[in-house]
């Protein structure tokens, strides 16, 4: 192939007596020099062909006049020919250059060896040999494979672009349907790797290889657009850049890789001459703009983080992460200022000397950020903080630019780069970076924070960015990448699902997908004619508070006009998942019943691990160290550090709520019960399950009901992370399948913020169905002084069906324990420690063989009678039984400070201590409908005994629910009346308006008669007259051998108002007489008109017993 004859004279090897006479390397000039040997060639075909090039000259210059007759034939100004004249000279100098620069390169390539002798003066020898690269070597085996190669990966390329690429185009665009590739050749000069450093891998199972690849190249590539007429190309091109490629994973099987993965760590240095129509872009101004372009496109496919992954085995297992693994690490580069920037602005044509108005460009590889322009200062303060993912270590590296802000062109003032290796090595890096190019230096404070998969650290994290001051944006807690990999059974897309003015037929979606957190939002490609599209895709955000954001994904056509599926996912779910990573099918919303999307999200949590950060400490705790300011050793890294005398526990202990569930009713549920065979249609048997924050809940079934009242309460431990659901789904039971009758989810933002939410929610899922909820968010308060309303306020609103509702919430922090007892004497245990409280308990984790534990761990318990339970701690050996054991009663916490004590405590065996802090806080209900009043009352058949206002009583219970409000008795006063001769009995009788019910608590008795030798069998029965069946008959337990029992049961009588008030209720303590028989000892009755008992207030009072003959009496 010969050269261009304006190239000019090159050095060859011909002119170096010391290099090989090969003929394929010998200049141009030597193939064309005529052999007189020959005798010469006759004039007659050269002069004809010397005449047609005249001809074809003169041809050329009269069409470049063709354009000056038509702007006088039309009347156009000479400024449009000037115009087009200035256009056509800058175009050919441009090209021109692009052509030198092409033949420089050739050149360079083609006579590297001499030219570079050349260049370092030492012609006609070689280099010495203590001249060596280690870390890179010169492949030329390579070069010549690629050359063998090279016509073959032509042909390749070829049957790429035609059978591939042209499809794609054509389908992409209406307008681009005859798009065709009309030539392909990768042309004669192949690619050339200069050079390959291979890395010592820090993994075993892969190796990475760094080629230094340049390609100056004969390219030619021509395009046309038939049905406009357009025609365009590339002749030539070069591309200048590192390529990274892995080989990954090593497997134990040929082809001993899976995979190789490629990509430029930076982005290449691209040179592309333009033929046809896109010429246009070689003109100054588009060239610089055409070739930025390509550079983005090639940038998108090939540079960091995106790769090109081609797999070498089948079933190859995580193709995705891959194709786009995890970054290394994040960088958070804090851009504080610079100092001592030139000046660039200049007045008065030069004569007065300005500033700079400085601004600074941020880039690690495809991610840029600009600062913002500091007016008229040459010590700029910016101030300003980003953050950037690290996907090679090394390789990548950071680069500042700064610039001069003008109105036409920007002036470079200097740019620094660092690798990122050198952050990784030293956490933090803060310093001054001289500029180079330019004068002046250039402050960074650069951070290197790791990626964890501990949600634990996340709290920590959170505490120290408040701290943080940032801008333009706050600093990230954590980053979420998520592997986009396909949708199944997407709905079809008909003409009613576009809008009016969109006339669409019926035919197969065009897929994309876009996801959202909060203002950032992402796309993927669009997937043609499927509505079973795979993407492969991922996507990596930055999160500030992963407990409170979501991530939004819309499926939608490719127009964007119609939406296909949609699915919003509270992150706060990946912080329970396992090593914070969901691998799943996800339910699209607003879709097709079986649409589905199977996505990848993996959360990790940005972690700075330097000793030079130290986070701050909670508020409020006490100090973690109770050291003697006096003691001249402290922190001495000889002695032992001191022993605490308070625990540390973490912002976030003690902060639990107590979510109390109240499941009411359902209406409209689905019948799914059928009888012989189907033909006759039954009712369901509904019940309900609760799931929430790890615990599963259960109601009670309801026979034959598709209205039904189950009335339960159920209680959980909360905390406040927020995007928490109570997930609620409704069941009829079956005897071999539960059949499904709906489910509902319930967020409870709403719930923690507001403290109550009282609604009926849609069933989903289901054609008919509603479920009314009512849920409140219970605070603990750290004093006793409510605790008696509390409990008094949980036996009126106490269901039947419930379990006794919780008065307080124990908080137990475990800390560390200390001089435990060795095993056999001599070895150290593996310790852990169980907490159990009532039937709940929590178990440490094991420490390895140490008399002096850390456990540093929590636990929560729900307690109903602070006054009677305890909690029992057992510190265990793994394998050597109990090391010691701690019994602390409740009652104590109710007498403590803020009802917390928090101490080193002796275990009973008399060897060893814990360090632990218990807390107690009582549950104060703000919407049972009760408000607390210190009275209290003693009524008997012939008056009502007032116990006088106790002085002092608690402050009242605000109540959202104003027909509720009830009054309670703080404490009996001590000023009673006494009991009559037959005794007391206590009741509290109230109506519950909202479950229209009327409730009877009976409290117990007092001074009971004892007619025998031994003391009675006392038990309470109570009859709503007038009647006197099984159905209105209520009856408590039976106490053994008292004159004072005591029930606190709880009874229901469903009817309304206007009916209870008609009603009588019959109160009768009885007893048993004997073993044998059947017959029971009235021991005293009284009989209550509800017509003069104030059900509005449910006060507990005391009631003198009669005998039955004086019971209408009352």
């Amino acid at each position: 192939m010969e050269r261009s004859p304006g190239e000019g004279p090159s050095p060859s090897p011909m002119d170096q007596p010391s290099a090989p006479s090969d003929p394929t390397d010998q200049p141009p000039a030597a193939h064309a020099k005529p052999d007189p040997g020959s005798g010469g060639q006759p004039a007659g075909p050269g002069a004809a062909g010397e005449a047609l090039a005249v001809l074809t000259s003169f041809g050329r210059r009269l069409l470049v006049l063709i354009p000056v007759y038509l702007a006088g034939a039309v009347g156009l100004s000479v400024g449009f020919v000037l115009f087009g004249l200035a256009l056509y000279l800058g175009w050919r100098r441009v090209r021109d250059e692009k052509e030198r620069s092409l033949r420089a390169a050739r050149q360079l390539l083609d006579d590297e060896e001499q030219l570079t002798a050349k260049t370092l003066y030492m012609s006609h020898r070689e280099l010495p040999a203590w001249v060596s690269f280690p870390d890179v070597e010169k492949a030329e085996w390579l070069n010549k494979i690629v050359a063998q190669v090279w016509p073959f990966l032509g042909q390749y390329m070829e049957k790429l672009l035609a059978e591939t690429v042209a499809p794609a185009v054509r389908g992409s665009n209406p307008h681009l349907q005859t798009f065709t590739f009309t030539r392909v050749e990768l042309g004669e000069k192949p690619l050339r790797i200069i050079g390959v450093k291979v890395h010592p891998g820090q993994r075993k199972e892969q190796i990475l290889l760094d080629l230094n690849i340049s390609y100056v190249g004969d390219v030619q590539i021509d395009v046309e657009v038939k049905k406009y007429f357009c025609k365009a190309g590339v002749k030539g091109m070069q591309l200048h850049g590192v390529l990274r490629v892995i080989l990954e994973p090593l497997i134990g099987d040929l082809p001993f890789v899976g995979a190789v993965s490629m990509f430029f760590i930076r982005r290449p240095t691209l040179d592309i001459n333009w033929t046809g129509m896109t010429n246009l872009l070689d003109i100054p101004g588009l060239s610089s703009l055409s070739d930025t372009m390509i550079m983005d496109s090639i940038a998108a496919f090939l540079v960091l983080p995106n790769r090109l992954l081609v797999p070498l085995v089948p079933d190859l297992q995580d193709v995705a992460q891959l194709r786009s693994p995890l970054p290394r690490g994040i960088i958070r580069i804090h851009l504080l200022a610079a100092r001592g920037l030139s000046s660039k602005d200049k007045y008065v044509k030069g004569l007065i000397e300005g500033k700079s108005d400085p601004y600074a460009l941020v880039r690690l590889g495809t991610q840029t950020f600009c600062s913002r322009v500091i007016d008229e200062e040459l010590n700029p303060q910016w101030g300003e903080t980003y953050e950037v993912m690290v996907h090679e270590v090394p390789g990548q590296e950071i680069e500042v630019e700064v610039f001069d802000k003008d109105p036409d062109k920007d002036d470079f003032l200097g740019r620094m780069k660092l690798d990122v290796g050198k952050v990784l090595q030293a956490s933090v890096l803060d310093d001054w970076f001289p500029l180079q190019g330019g004068q002046g230096q250039v402050h960074l404070r650069l951070e290197w924070l790791s990626l964890l998969s501990d949600a634990e650290k996340l709290e920590q994290v959170l505490q120290w960015n408040r701290g943080v001051s940032s801008r333009p944006e706050p600093p990230s807690a954590a980053i979420l990448v998520v592997y986009l990999d396909r949708a199944q059974d997407l709905p079809m897309v008909t003409s009613e699902l576009y809008p009016p003015q969109l006339k669409k037929g019926n035919k197969e979606p065009n897929p994309m997908v876009q996801l959202s957190i909060q203002d950032v939002t992402q796309e993927s490609k669009a997937v043609y004619s499927t509505n079973c599209p795979v993407w492969e895709e991922a996507f990596r955000f930055f999160l500030q508070d992963p407990q409170s954001q979501e991530v939004d994904v819309q499926v939608k056509d490719d127009s964007r006009a119609l939406t296909l599926g949609a699915l919003t996912l509270p992150l706060a779910r990946l912080l329970t998942a396992p090593e914070l990573i969901l691998d799943q099918w996800f339910q699209l919303s607003s879709s097709g019943p079986n649409s589905r999307l199977y996505m990848k999200l993996v959360m990790r949590i940005l972690y700075l691990d330097s000793s030079e950060i130290c986070f701050p400490t909670v508020p409020g705790c006490p100090g973690a160290w109770d050291v003697d300011s006096e003691n001249p050793q402290r922190g001495s890294s000889v002695d032992a550090p001191p022993r605490p005398c308070h625990t540390t526990p973490d912002s976030q202990f003690g902060t639990e709520h107590v979510l109390r569930i109240h499941v009411l009713e359902a209406q409209d549920l689905i019948a799914k019960d059928r009888f012989l065979g189907g033909l006759v249609k039954g009712k369901s048997d509904p019940y309900v399950k609760l799931k929430l924050a790890g615990r599963s809940f259960r109601s009670h079934v309801v026979r034959e009901d598709l209205n039904p009242r189950w009335n339960e309460v159920f209680e959980v431990i909360v905390t406040s992370v927020p995007g928490q659901e109570l997930e609620v789904e409704v069941f009829d039971k079956d005897l071999d399948k539960d059949d499904f009758l709906g489910r509902c989810k319930v967020h409870l933002t709403t719930v923690l913020n507001s403290g109550f939410l009282d609604e009926w929610l849609t069933l989903e899922d289901v054609p008919s169905g509603r479920l009314h909820l009512r849920l409140e968010r219970l605070t603990p308060r750290p004093t006793a002084a409510e605790l008696e309303e509390v409990l008094q306020v949980n036996s009126l609103i106490q269901t039947q069906k419930s379990a006794e509702l919780a008065a307080a919430l124990l908080s137990i922090y475990m800390e560390r324990a200390e001089d435990l007892p060795l095993r056999k004497g001599t070895k150290h245990p593996s310790p852990y420690a169980t907490l159990t409280v009532g039937d709940s308990s929590h178990k440490t984790k094991t420490i390895s063989q140490t008399s002096a534990p850390v456990w540093d761990e929590s636990a929560s318990f729900l307690i109903r009678k602070p006054h009677t339970e305890s909690l029992e701690l057992q510190v265990r050996g793994e394998g050597t039984g109990v090391l010691g054991s701690l019994s602390l009663p409740l009652s104590e916490l109710l007498v403590a400070d803020q009802l917390c004590l928090d101490r080193w405590f002796t275990l009973s065996s008399g060897q060893g201590q814990v360090l632990l802090r218990a807390q107690l806080g009582i549950l104060v209900s703000q919407h049972s409908g009760v408000e607390a009043h210190s009275h209290s009352y003693s009524h008997s058949s012939s008056s009502l005994s007032e116990e006088p206002e106790l002085s002092g009583g608690p402050p009242h219970i605000t109540s959202s629910a104003p027909e509720l409000r009830q009054r309670l008795t703080h404490v009996d006063s001590p000023l009673e009346a006494p009991a009559g001769p037959l005794g007391q009995v206590k009741l509290t009788l109230w109506y519950y308006s909202e479950e229209r019910k009327l409730v009877s608590i009976v409290h117990g008795c007092r001074s009971l008669r004892q007619n025998g030798r031994d003391p009675p069998d006392p038990y309470v029965s109570l009859l709503l007259l007038p009647d006197k069946n099984r159905g209105t008959k209520r009856r408590t337990s039976q106490k053994k051998r008292t004159l004072s029992p005591e029930f606190n049961e709880r009874f229901e009588w469903e009817l309304p108002l206007d009916e209870a008030q008609r009603r009588k209720l019959d109160v009768s303590v009885k007893s048993n007489s004997s073993f044998m028989s059947r017959e029971r000892e009235l021991l005293g009755k009284v009989q209550l008109d509800l017509a003069e008992t104030d059900l509005s207030q449910g006060v507990a009072r005391w009631y003198d017993l009669m005998d039955d003959k004086d019971k209408g009496s009352s």
